[in-house]
């Protein structure tokens, strides 16, 4: 197979890789533009949202579409009113400080970790997805001096990665939809603005955090409903999401929706080109590289507005 099928295979790869991940990352970015906590537990609530797909799934049995779509609803919700009951009995009794916050975080991480390796297990444990049909990915080739399509011998994709990458840009529509252009969005983006004088308007502050937190860990959670088909599901398949989430808000510029995404197009694809012709740990590397070059030339990130 000539290089420029390769190149394409791995770009689709890297595509499912930077849907879920701008999932993920949108929600952090999300919590920290409202609320400026840095949360920690993320990629726990990732894991959690994994593992609990796997429970309904499972339980109950029968079609695994059936299954999986009960999962893809009710799970990112279960999270999501977890986190924000987290939010209400942790969070809001310390008052929402930087560094206590970023401590609470990392015992929320690890409460969740063990409490899910207690129940769940340590064994790595697969979702049946409910469709998976091989697609034949076409390409061009120039006979006698015209473009023709031809099929190659082992390019091709599944259906549900296909199906993950349209999820994840129909939910991303969503979230842009809901924070410009509903009631709701007006509320948290006034928050974020300046709470003491949402405050003195009559906004209630602390249900707008708990909400904010919640959908931040319900897309986290949501993500991970999508990938664990193609990932199994672990106790402690949290870490890279999260890493990962950083890296992306960094460069994206904190708190910045359409930066997370495009650092997540940006960190995705590059992740799935370069572990598809080098290795995930150069991917890596070098994505750890980049954050180090934006913290040096533009500190606040490629979206991030320069305070003043």
């Amino acid at each position: 197979m000539d290089f420029g099928p390769y190149l394409m295979l791995a770009t689709l790869e890297g595509a499912v890789t930077a849907a879920v991940l701008a999932l993920t990352a949108s929600g952090l970015a999300l919590v920290f533009g409202v609320m400026r906590v840095v949360n920690v537990a993320h990629g726990e609530f990732f894991m959690l949202g994994a593992v609990l797909a796997w429970w309904v799934t499972h339980i109950l049995g029968g079609s695994a579409a059936f299954g999986f779509v009960v999962a893809l609803i009710v799970v990112p919700v279960l999270v999501g009113l977890l986190a924000a009951f987290t939010d209400m009995t942790i969070l809001k009794r310390i008052d929402y400080d930087p560094e206590r916050t970023i401590v609470a975080t990392i015992g929320i991480l690890y409460i969740l970790q063990q409490v899910t390796l207690m129940t769940y297990g340590p064994d790595a444990r697969p979702v049946v997805p409910p469709f998976n049909t091989r697609i034949a990915l076409p390409w061009l080739e120039f006979v006698d001096g015209k473009i023709s399509l031809y099929w190659p011998w082992g390019l091709s994709i599944t259906s549900y990665k296909l199906a993950v990458i349209g999820a994840a840009v129909a939910v991303l529509i969503g979230l842009w939809f809901l924070m410009t252009r509903s009631k709701l969005g007006l509320l948290m983006r006034a928050t974020e603005q300046d709470r003491d004088m949402a405050l003195a308007f009559g906004i209630p502050v602390e249900r707008v955090y708990a909400l904010v937190f919640g959908l931040g860990a319900g897309m986290a959670a949501l993500a991970a409903v999508l990938i664990v088909p193609i990932q199994q599901a672990h106790y402690l398949m949290g870490h890279d999401p999260l890493l990962l989430s950083f890296i992306v808000v960094i460069i994206g510029g904190l708190g910045s929706l359409p930066g997370t995404v495009l650092a997540a197009l940006l960190i995705g694809l590059s992740d799935g080109v370069i572990s598809v012709f080098f290795s995930p740990t150069l991917a890596k590397i070098l994505a750890t590289l980049l954050v180090a070059l934006v913290l040096v030339f533009r500190p606040q990130g490629l979206f991030g507005a320069r305070k003043a």
